[in-house]
């Protein structure tokens, strides 16, 4: 209601956007505390007739409640800067041609169903096929609140054993893919960027999107020369609103750099990327001779690989917040 508040527009979102934050906190807790009133009320009668149906009530409600709280719980560990943050999603094979291309589609799918069942929003920003089966790369923006938070514990290398559908022997074959996560962030984030610095590129896109998007040079690259930084987009139609994009990553990507090293040490920064293959593993999916999957920084696993797969990765999300976060909560 305050005189001029939407003359600025991007203020005003960001202030509305944390007016909805609270509301919905707020409204969350007074659901918890209904539901313990409830449960208060159940046990009385209890405690004056043991009727074994208020029993499997109560019980039922305690369940519930139990595992709503298990979520508050983890969501007050989501206290970095930038958790509450949409994520930026990249995932790019290791070696292997068609072994780890296909890997890379199938790790893009278990993120589509992990963020579909948390009702976050898919985009697609960048996406190149394989040459015969699979993804050479892809980026995907993953919209909703604490995305980041959520996604950051992806970053890394994931490995793949299984028998290979390509390998007409049946041999076991090991993969690997390496998943990166930034958040996006404001567009009114402080990056020095010197035009003489980039080297913009435009190309025909490839993958999905319709006919219009293959006849035209709609796709953007981006390269930041000092560093290397490489972005690449070719979601929308419009090669001005690809460009924008693009530049929206690039300023994402260099101020994590900024914030992890002084300027002088971006080089010895980016010596220090892990290879895409053996050792350097934070996750392996092992197919075969077993079922088993482990997070090798946690010690969390799952042996319903199938489950998984399906996008239900919230309990090693969990166990890597617990570990990570031991102390440091945000309410």
């Amino acid at each position: 209601m305050a005189p001029k508040f939407w003359d600025d527009n991007q203020r005003a979102t960001r202030i509305s956007k944390k007016v909805d934050s609270i509301k919905n906190k707020l409204s969350l807790l007074v659901e918890l505390k209904e539901d313990i009133e409830e449960i208060e009320v159940y046990l009385e009668l209890i405690s004056e007739n043991e009727d074994e149906g208020l029993l499997n009530e109560v019980d039922k409600k305690i369940k519930i409640l139990s595992d709503r709280l298990d979520k508050l719980e983890l969501k007050t560990r989501l206290s970095g800067q930038h958790d509450k943050n949409n994520a930026i999603l990249s995932i790019h094979p290791g070696a292997g041609g068609t072994e780890s291309q296909d890997w890379v589609a199938m790790l893009l799918r278990m993120y589509d169903r992990w963020a579909q069942e948390h009702d976050f929003v898919v985009k697609t920003l960048d996406f190149q096929n394989g040459d015969e089966a699979g993804i050479k790369r892809v980026t995907i923006l993953v919209e909703g609140e604490y995305a980041f938070g959520y996604l950051k514990g992806e970053s890394g290398v994931h490995r793949l054993v299984r028998i290979s559908p390509f390998d007409s022997s049946s041999r076991r074959h090991t993969s690997f893919a390496s998943v990166d996560v930034l958040p996006e962030i404001e567009e009114n984030i402080e990056v020095d960027i010197d035009d003489q610095d980039l080297k913009i590129e435009t190309y025909r896109a490839s993958g999905a999107g319709g006919q219009h998007v293959n006849k035209t040079d709609s796709a953007v690259r981006v390269t930041h020369q000092p560093t290397g930084v490489v972005v690449q987009c070719q979601n929308e139609r419009s090669q001005h609103k690809n460009k924008q994009m693009a530049f929206k990553i690039l300023k994402t990507r260099l101020y994590e750099l900024k914030e992890e090293a002084q300027a002088d040490k971006i080089d010895e920064l980016r010596g220090e990327h892990k290879e895409i293959a053996w050792g350097s593993q934070i996750r392996s999916y092992v197919f075969h001779p077993y079922n088993m999957i482990k997070d090798h920084r946690t010690g969390m696993e799952e042996g319903n690989t199938d489950k998984v797969m399906d996008g239900y990765l919230d309990e090693f999300m969990e166990a890597y917040l617990k570990q990570n976060n031991e102390g440091n909560v945000n309410i």
